[in-house]
This record gives C-alpha cells, structure tokens and sequence, in this order.
C-alpha cells in the first residue's frame, strides 16, 4: 500500500503542469544561448547593408576634407591634390574592370556588366568557415580604418598573400574587396570603416583591393584618410601577368579575340597596344610613380609574386616584419600542393584542416606564340629596368 502511494505521488508530481513548463522553458533558453554562442561573432562581421547615398553633399564633403588636410601638410602642392583626385579618364576605366574577386557593392542597381561577381576566389576548397568560437571572440573590439593595404596587382597573388596573413593573430582583414579608393569613395569614410572587421588593442587591420595601385585617385585618397597608412604590392613578370589576366577573362567570355590579336594594334610593325589593361596593368614604374608623389618608399613594400610560390614563409617574413608584427607564420604553416602548382596553408585561420585557395586560382594558360612572348619581353624590358632602380630590387623578370 505505501508502495503504491509513493508511485502514485512520484507520477503526479512527474507530469505536473508546472514542471514541464519549467522543463520546456530551460530547454528554450539552452538553444538560444547555444545559438547566440554560435552566430554573435560571425554577425558582427558581415557587412551592414549598403545604401546608395544619393545625396550630392558627399562630393562636397570629400572636397572639403581633402582641402583641409593638403593645408595641413606642408609640401603638398594643391594643384597635384586636385589633378589626382578628379574622376578617372576614359583611358584607365578597363584597367580596373574585370576582377574576378568578390566586392562590396552600394546597390543591386549599380551593377555593371564589368562588376558583376562571377567567381569567389576567396573561397577554400572545402568551403571553410570560421568556428564558433573564433566568431563568438570577433564579437568584441572596435571598427577602425585599415593600417595597412594590399593596393596590387591584379593577378599577382594578392588573394594568397592575404589569407597567409590572416593566420597572424594580430592581423584581422575584410575579405571581399571594398573597391572603396576607386568605385565607392563617394561614400564617405565612415562606410568605409563599417565594413572592417572588430579589432582589439595591438591588431593591424587590412584590406586588399588590387585595382588601387593602378587607379590615379587612389594614392591621394588614402594619404587623406591617412598618411602613414603602409601599402603592399604583389607584383610578378608582367609578361605572365598579362597572360593570367587573360586567361581570366577567356574563362568568363570565351569568344573573346586571341591574346595575340588584342596585344598588338598592328601585329605586322610590332607595336604594343598599351591601351588594353592586361598590358597597362605590368608598366609598374608608371604607377608606382603616381604612388611615389604621396608616400615615401619606406612605406611601401613590393612582394615577389614569384617567391610568394616558391618561399612562402621568406616572403610573409619580410611582411610581418614591414608590419611591425612578430614572425608567427613559417615554414610550419605551409605544404606544397603538386596538383595545383602552388602552396596550401596546412592550417587555415578558424579551422584544424588543411587548405588550398579555390578553383578560380591556378588555371591552365593557353598556349601563346612564342614570339608574341618575347615581343612582349622586349616591350617590357625597359619599364622593368626603370621598376628595378625604383624600388631598389632585382626581381628576375629579364
């Protein structure tokens, strides 16, 4: 009998309304916690959504700005302020066209034909995400302005070189490209920074958008926003350069003409046609002179793209020492993938695998007439010579 009373009183109070409510709510607030743990960080980082700001004050205000700060320094002539803060000529719009990484765009109406994302080069192989837990510390810290740029050059292996350093504890980077110096500048600089990652005290924060390098208002602008800012700049034999560059575009638009016929505007006299970007991109001494009227070169530093493959850990030494940050990433955190021809991080940032950039890196090239090569070889020659006395450094290309 008593027997039977406790079990009679053990199931009442088991199924008792307020129990299970109680039961139900405290599993509730478990998920939930759970789900705050997992998304707080990953949230925190994405880009706020973006606005055309139709106003034409901003035009104004980025005048203004800039006025006030040429004032300020001295040695800076106006006149040279105003010329390379004017809109880009006709000339130079193909040259930062067609980019096959991803970007942050104002507003689906902006779209052009030439913007339009095709491939995110970004993207690992095993599509790798960050953990939880990485994401859920990335909650904290504050938005700044980029301290250091990866400003080139398209097809260089700037995409390599900056998910080499995101490994580097104290370097946190956007990864679409902003394209804010050359497309989005309108903007302002407060947009700008909203889409940089949270950083705490001692982090360098970075962004990569190659077209910068070739883009004549961009070396004044970012001198504006700051003019300690460091600048890195992958470059490589612009002869192979151009090749990748179009090897790109023949992936996106397979009826596009030869590489042969769109090198030359008479293939019969040999002349070069430097109007076609592929080509303008690999006169580096003429950019880089444009960069050279605002930073000095001991703020610049000039990555081998070649090296970048064959000595990843040499090269991302010298970027971590031009960067004030301790040498973390070595020899350790590299394999060489045979497959691909290139190097593969053992460890990517936020994940325990190894990995290898996407499928958009490393396609096979076309096959090219020698003799346009060694035409475009000796096209090159000189500019890399008066390259080679700028910069201080042999790079090998001849």
């Amino acid at each position: 009998m008593e027997y039977s009373l406790f079990c009679h009183h053990f199931y009442a109070l088991s199924v008792s309304p307020v129990k299970k409510k109680l039961g139900l709510l405290f599993i509730m607030l478990l998920l939930w916690v759970y789900m705050l743990y997992s998304c707080v960080g990953y949230c925190a980082t994405m880009p706020p959504g973006l606005v055309v700001d139709n106003n034409n004050n901003n035009r104004a205000k980025e005048t203004d700005f800039l006025g006030k700060y040429a004032e300020a320094e001295s040695g800076r002539p106006d006149l040279m302020m105003s010329k390379l803060l004017s809109r880009p000529q006709s000339s130079w719009t193909d040259v930062e066209s067609d980019y096959d990484e991803p970007t942050v765009r104002r507003a689906p109406r902006d779209f052009s034909k030439d913007e339009v994302d095709v491939d995110r080069a970004e993207e690992w192989d095993d599509g790798r995400r960050v953990s939880s837990l990485s994401s859920f510390s990335n909650g904290s810290g504050n938005k700044k302005l980029p301290q250091a740029i990866i400003i080139g050059v398209k097809k260089g292996g700037t995409r390599a070189l900056l998910e080499f350093l995101r490994v580097h504890p104290d370097i946190r980077a956007v990864g679409a490209e902003p394209h804010f110096f050359d497309r989005n500048y309108d903007n302002g600089l407060d947009w700008y920074r909203d889409l940089m990652p949270k950083t705490l005290e001692g982090q360098i924060t970075m962004e990569k958008t190659p077209s910068y390098f070739v883009t004549r208002e961009a070396p004044a602008r970012i001198y504006a926003m700051s003019r300690h800012t460091k600048l890195i700049v992958v470059v490589r034999d612009p002869v192979t350069r151009a090749i990748s560059d179009y090897t790109q575009t023949l992936s996106k638009k397979p009826d596009i003409p030869t590489f042969e016929s769109l090198t030359f505007k008479n293939r019969t006299t040999g002349l070069i046609d430097t109007s076609w970007s592929a080509i303008q991109i690999g006169i580096y001494a003429k950019h880089l002179d444009n960069w050279l009227q605002f930073f000095p070169m001991s703020q610049i530093l000039f990555v081998s793209g070649e090296r970048l493959i064959s000595d990843p850990a040499g090269e991302l030494g010298r970027v971590q020492d031009f960067l004030g940050l301790k040498r973390i990433i070595t020899d350790k955190h590299f394999y060489f993938n045979q497959t691909k021809g290139f190097p593969c991080l053992k460890k990517a940032e936020g994940s325990s695998k190894p990995h290898c950039l996407g499928k958009t890196k490393g396609r096979t090239h076309p096959n090219i007439d020698p003799e346009v090569v060694q035409r475009l070889r000796d096209f090159y020659r000189p500019f890399n010579m008066k390259f080679y006395q700028m910069t201080g450094h042999n790079f090998g290309w001849d």
